[in-house]
């Protein structure tokens, strides 16, 4: 068994995946853990401001030196 991932453009493509499986050839998981990476999903989903950059680098870099004196 091998599991890919496909992207389907057409609906006649579907419907051909969908006899290829009533006929137990393969079988369609629409939810499937092999999506996209999360990095691709949400790449350019929102922006931060420089001010919000540089807190967050900030609040990280605290994080770590924190991190660092508990061990």
């Amino acid at each position: 068994m091998k599991t890919i991932t496909i992207k389907v453009n057409n609906e006649k493509a579907l419907k051909l995946l969908e006899d290829l499986e009533s006929l137990h050839l393969i079988q369609i998981i629409k939810d499937s853990v092999f999506k996209t990476k999360l990095s691709e999903k949400f790449a350019g989903s929102f922006h931060l401001s420089e001010k919000q950059y540089n807190e967050f680098q900030h609040y990280l870099d605290q994080s770590r030196k924190e991190w660092e004196r508990d061990t």
